[in-house]
């Protein structure tokens, strides 16, 4: 799942080089692959809410090794947007039954944790599966990840099927209830947290390959260890993320985010030499994904029993990030701010987050004294 979204952009050279490919076009392609994913969350925790989660995942994983084989052998461009379209569906809903599953499986009390060590695949495929998947990709060419990843979705079908336990569906919920929590602007708060706040990181991270070379004045083959200096990062402030949620929600959130705002700041101030960048590539990445858990945790808790859609539009909420923060990234670069100033934009984004959290925070307060104004009955508005 981690790396899908870095396929194209990682292969723009490959589907150039093929006469039918162009790079305009390979930007579609990223760029239909975001939308599924945005499109697919809520809608098929909608219409589905009712499933087992173990049957969603595996479900999940079948469209997507479907939709990533039917990529590798179509013959037309058309063909490869619209399946790259449907394999961006499940995306976020299977990282997010994963999540609940996780949590499940540890028991009450856990979900941070549980969130975290859901999220660990994904931050490790920035360490191995993104750089091994352009290499292949540069060896073989594009459609060969494709056909790769297609087959490591069989195989994760597998796994699932013989050792995720099978939990029962909830008959008793609705769809009705989970399209109320779309109208809840106590999930949209969340929402905007993560979209928001996590878009500093794509803003670093879209552009640096550009840093490494052209700022610090390394050879392209240092880029894929920086790359992976980012990976290790995420690994490790996921875990921390996922411990500090479970002992404090909002704290946890609010720490994560202010350490992410002072290291975008450092970051754009000191990372033009060669060690320095190593050092605040691990320091933007694990800050970025420490407040990840809490935030992911609070908007479950936020979405009032529509647990699954909560989960699930949590990664939605990171491809609007993606989107948010590449596009700010290249503005400040082409305006002649030089390849370091996407580090202020991750600082401004994460505390434009920052302050979505405190108000949702003073939300959540603000419900609490209303409950007990009103003898226990919860007031909402």
């Amino acid at each position: 799942m981690g790396v899908l979204p870095d396929i194209a952009s990682n292969m723009l050279p490959g589907y150039e080089a093929d006469p039918q490919r162009v790079i305009a076009q390979a930007g579609t392609i990223i760029s239909l692959y975001a939308l599924g994913v945005v499109i697919g969350a809520p809608v098929i925790a909608i219409l589905c809410v009712r499933m087992s989660l173990t049957t969603l995942a595996c479900w999940s994983l079948v469209v997507l090794g479907a939709a990533n084989l039917a990529s590798a052998l179509m013959p037309s461009f058309e063909l490869v947007s619209a399946f790259r379209f449907v394999s961006g569906l499940p995306h976020g809903i299977y990282l997010g039954v994963a999540a609940l599953l996780s949590a499940k499986t540890l028991g009450p009390g856990n979900m941070g944790k549980g969130i975290a060590i859901s999220m660990i695949g994904l931050t490790t495929a920035n360490v191995v599966g993104v750089p091994f998947s352009t290499m292949l990709g540069q060896a073989f060419g594009w459609r060969w990840v494709y056909g790769v990843v297609a087959a490591l979705f069989a195989l994760a079908l597998l796994l699932v099927f013989l050792f995720v336990e099978k939990l029962p569906g909830n008959p008793e919920r609705t769809a009705r209830s989970e399209i109320r929590a779309l109208g809840n602007y106590r999930v949209w708060l969340m929402i905007g947290t993560l979209a928001v706040g996590s878009g500093g990181f794509f803003a670093v991270y879209s552009y640096i390959a550009d840093v490494t070379t052209r700022e610090v004045g390394l050879g392209p083959e240092v880029v894929p260890w920086v790359t992976a200096t980012l990976g290790v990062g995420m690994v490790i402030g996921n875990f921390l993320g996922g411990v500090l949620a479970d002992r404090h929600l909002n704290r946890a959130a609010i720490f994560g985010l202010v350490l992410a705002v002072l290291v975008f700041i450092a970051y754009s101030l000191f990372a033009g030499a060669p060690i320095r960048l190593f050092i605040f590539a691990f320091l933007v990445s694990a800050s970025t994904m420490m407040f990840g858990p809490a935030v992911q945790a609070r908007l479950i808790r936020v979405a009032n029993g529509a647990d699954l859609l909560g989960a699930s539009m949590n990664h939605a909420a990171s491809n609007m990030a993606n989107s948010l923060g590449a596009w700010l990234g290249g503005l400040v670069i082409a305006a002649g701010l030089g390849y370091l100033a996407p580090g202020w934009i991750g600082a401004v984004l994460a505390a434009l987050g920052l302050v979505i959290m405190l108000v949702s925070i003073a939300v959540e307060r603000r419900d609490k004294a209303r409950s007990l104004d009103t003898g226990g009955v919860p007031v909402i508005g």
